[in-house]
């Protein structure tokens, strides 16, 4: 559990919203899905680093503000006919609703 961070509660993120989690290595937005689904992203689109935290929560993705890019929050993938990704990391929830992510294990996939 050394690697895990409490970055706050379910109740802390509204449904379809983000919270925004600050660290060294950037700004990571924690979003939550309708289903209560939970997800974590670096807070930059791949495209052009427009902030996802302010994007729209759809299913288990993100949309950006900035030009309409859709990442998925599982692989942190842009949908086609984009091509890039954001990085995400892992990110858990416990049974009291606390919201846990693991700062060192930064997943980054190959666009």
């Amino acid at each position: 559990m050394s690697d895990w961070s409490l970055v706050g509660t379910l109740d802390d993120i509204p449904r379809l919203g983000s919270r925004i989690v600050r660290t060294s290595q950037g700004d990571i937005a924690v979003f939550r899905a309708a289903d209560d689904h939970i997800f974590a992203l670096m807070d930059r689109c791949p495209h052009k680093g427009g902030p996802l935290s302010q994007g729209i929560v759809h299913g288990h993705s993100v949309t950006c503000p900035l030009h309409g890019w859709v990442i998925d929050g599982k692989s942190g993938e842009a949908q086609a006919p984009d091509v890039g990704c954001a990085p995400r990391f892992p990110v858990r929830m416990d049974a009291d609703g606390r919201i846990f992510l693991n700062l060192a294990s930064l997943i980054v996939k190959a666009a």
